[in-house]
């Protein structure tokens, strides 16, 4: 066998090479990574989502429907509760105070606004701020329940809102104020009672009303009345679930429907402070006279003898009884049970004649003034013979003192009714006597005709007439 050897130029072939190692294992290196990257940025599938899809009974929220009620929330505006741009005509028409409304008025009613009603879209009234000086810095608003504003409490319940261009400490002004919201809850408010009261004066924050006004409502509504004391902090606020706001006090509202109010305060006054009838007393064929002093400011300046004057008339009438009392001494129901028994009423002007309405219908208002209001006081002066006429009474008169305190003005001059408001009011004997005579004997008659056509009749204490329908 012969052994060949290779030639000096031919090398061995081999699979082995240093470089190609080096290329491989670069490669596989690149392509791990590659692989890698690529399984990072594929979503992650849960196991057998294709073979078994996950269902849910309950649809996901709708970004749609949470952004249109966090838009309706974010776009409530609040508003100033005075309106300044209507400074000079603030109780006419929509009013300074929330301007942006208008009332829901039928002739005759009261003018009123309802939240939520139909006038209002379905809207809340919300209310912010607690200022008690500047109502410009107290603020309202109008919102679906659905989408209050932030940081606001919803309040259950029915709220009455009063504003009063005056105030609620003077029980004639406080009564103004509070008078519609009796006729609401009688025709339109299907006898609603409110949980809460809320008080504002110009916008103003108030938080008490005159003892005398809220004894007359807890009577009128049957029990105590809350009066909203507004701790509030920051941007809250409250919106209340029904709410009835009015701000021209009895504005708008007929006699024959004012007349049913007073006579449905009268009744559930003395239904509160447990009157008893003349009849139950034995009084039946009584006259009661009654003179209602003042004491201060428009108190006569000699009242021992007024008096006399009208005690000497008194006694010449059968059956005419004469009482003095002081508005300041008595507590509410005294007041009541005092007016309860009156017939004539004789009493300097002032708020304390506001308890007029509490006579039986047909009684009969003598007033006196100081010196110098018939030409200076203006319109305000009236205001006793208008609620005579809307309660059902007849105001015999006013007697008007030519003599008073001197003017350092001419007395035609505004400023002299700085002087003439709380002057002292004088007396005419002969007047007095004469003017005392003639009520005296018209009411004795009104009372013979009364007892003749009414006998057997039930007082209307006890009768329909407290009742809210």
């Amino acid at each position: 066998m012969t052994n060949t050897k290779p030639k000096p130029n031919q090398r061995a072939t081999s699979l082995y090479s240093p470089k190609l190692s080096i290329y491989l294992i670069a490669t596989c290196v690149t392509l791990f990574i590659l692989f890698q990257i690529k399984s990072l940025q594929t979503p992650t599938q849960p196991p057998c989502t294709l073979l078994h899809p996950i269902t849910t009974n309950q649809a996901p929220p709708s970004p749609l429907s949470l952004s249109a009620a966090e838009k309706l929330r974010q776009s409530v505006t609040f508003l100033p509760l005075k309106d300044l741009r209507y400074s000079s005509t603030a109780q006419q028409g929509h009013t300074w105070f929330m301007s942006s409304t208008y009332d829901t008025h039928v002739p005759g009613e009261v003018q009123y606004q309802k939240f939520p009603s139909h006038a209002s879209r379905g809207k809340i009234l919300c209310l912010r701020g607690n200022d008690t000086h500047d109502g410009a810095w107290n603020s309202y608003a109008f919102a679906y329940t659905e989408s209050l504003p932030i940081n606001t409490t919803l309040v259950k319940g029915l709220t009455f809102v009063s504003n009063n261009h005056y105030n609620y400490d003077n029980i004639w002004h406080g009564l103004s104020a509070t008078v519609p919201f009796v006729g609401w809850h009688l025709r339109d408010g299907g006898c609603a009672v409110p949980s809460r009261w809320i008080l504002y004066h110009w916008g103003e924050v108030r938080t008490k009303m005159s003892l005398w006004l809220r004894s007359l409502m807890e009577a009128t509504f049957d029990g105590p009345i809350e009066i909203e004391r507004w701790d509030l902090n920051g941007e809250g606020g409250y919106c209340f679930e029904e709410a009835v706001v009015m701000r021209h006090n009895e504005g708008g509202m007929s006699r024959e429907r004012r007349m049913e109010v007073y006579d449905l305060m009268r009744c559930k006054a003395r239904v509160h402070c447990k009157v008893r009838t003349n009849e139950e007393r034995g009084l039946g064929g009584r006259i009661g006279l009654t003179l209602f002093m003042r004491s201060g400011p428009r108190s006569f300046r000699n009242e021992t003898a007024v008096i006399e004057i009208f005690e000497r008339e008194c006694v010449k009438v059968g059956g005419c009884r004469l009482t003095v009392a002081h508005s300041n001494n008595l507590t509410f129901c005294e007041q009541v049970k005092l007016m309860s028994s009156t017939d004539i009423l004789v009493s300097p002007h002032g708020a304390q004649l506001t308890n007029m309405f509490l006579m039986d219908r047909n009684s009969s208002v003598m007033e006196f003034f100081p010196k110098g209001w018939l030409k200076l006081a203006g319109v305000g002066q009236y205001v006793y013979h208008w609620i005579a006429s809307w309660s059902g009474m007849n105001h015999r008169g006013a007697w008007r003192d030519p003599t008073g305190d001197p003017c350092p003005y001419p007395e035609d001059d505004r400023w002299c009714m700085s002087v003439y408001k709380s002057g002292k009011i004088g007396h005419n004997e002969t007047y007095f006597a004469e003017w005392a005579r003639s009520v005296l004997n018209e009411v004795k008659l009104r009372k013979i005709d009364e007892q003749a056509t009414t006998k057997g009749t039930t007082d209307s204490s006890t009768s329909s007439a407290c009742s809210c329908s």
